[in-house]
């Protein structure tokens, strides 16, 4: 039987045909070191099919709260896409607080090509009117935002594509089996405001993002869970998690 959810499934190179997603969350262990680099695969997939070839000159402004940089480290310049090193700004923030302001000022820049942040945690500054006020400004201005929470658990929120990532086997090489192998992650994208729940093994290539899809999720007109919610947020069953008509 036909998979109903198949045309409307999220795949890589989407923005040429549907536009640029302006908001995204990456949720990932800090330890892996998994989270910054997927979100630069997805930033690079929305670049490369953005249509606008003016974005591969524009610079690229990188966000780090203290927490994450003491987790993670700073971006090593040699170790990025040979297309984005020379355009990288870094701001090292103190806190969310003002990890959250350099990306609301960054969005409103329109001569970035992205903006991608790293906040460590939950935060209480990070809440669902923050991340409302981070997702008008981004649909407001045109700059999309990729934001990674490191070890951070799912909370409300208002990006309109959420995932959760954790690292994933390489695959071997074509020419040494005992080299490594391209970086991979198991992405299980949870909410979406245009796609069904999926999960999926991404890479890059270095040329496109390669995704394959790994796990049939329930069918959409059965699935009445929280996560499915477009536009107000998500409510998700973790300790704390409240129905946003609670008082």
């Amino acid at each position: 039987m036909p998979d109903s959810n198949a045309a409307s499934r999220w795949r890589p190179g989407l923005a040429r045909r549907q536009g640029r997603v302006l908001h995204s969350e990456i949720f990932a262990p800090s330890h892996e070191a998994g989270g910054v680099a997927c979100a630069l695969a997805l930033a690079l997939d929305d670049l490369r099919n953005s249509g606008d070839d003016r974005l591969e000159e524009r610079p690229l402004l990188w966000v780090q709260d203290e927490a994450s940089r003491k987790k993670t480290g700073r971006p090593y310049r040699p170790g990025l896409p040979p297309e984005l090193r020379h355009r990288v700004i870094h701001v090292a923030a103190k806190g969310a607080a003002d990890a959250l302001f350099a990306l609301e000022e960054g969005m409103r820049c329109r001569d970035l090509a992205c903006v991608i942040g790293e906040i460590h945690g939950n935060p209480r500054e990070l809440g669902l009117t923050a991340s409302r006020r981070l997702s008008l400004a981004a649909e407001k201005h045109g700059i999309p935002l990729f934001l990674v929470r490191h070890d951070a658990k799912r909370d409300l929120g208002s990006a309109r594509m959420r995932w959760e990532v954790r690292s994933a086997p390489s695959p071997r090489g074509c020419w040494n089996p005992a080299a490594p192998g391209l970086p991979s992650w198991h992405a299980d994208l949870f909410r979406a405001r245009m796609h069904p729940p999926s999960e999926w093994i991404l890479r890059d290539d270095r040329k496109a993002l390669v995704a394959e899809r790994v796990a049939e999720r329930p069918d959409a007109s059965t699935d009445l869970s929280p996560d499915r919610s477009p536009d107000h947020g998500d409510l998700v069953h973790v300790a704390g998690a409240g129905s946003l008509a609670a008082g």
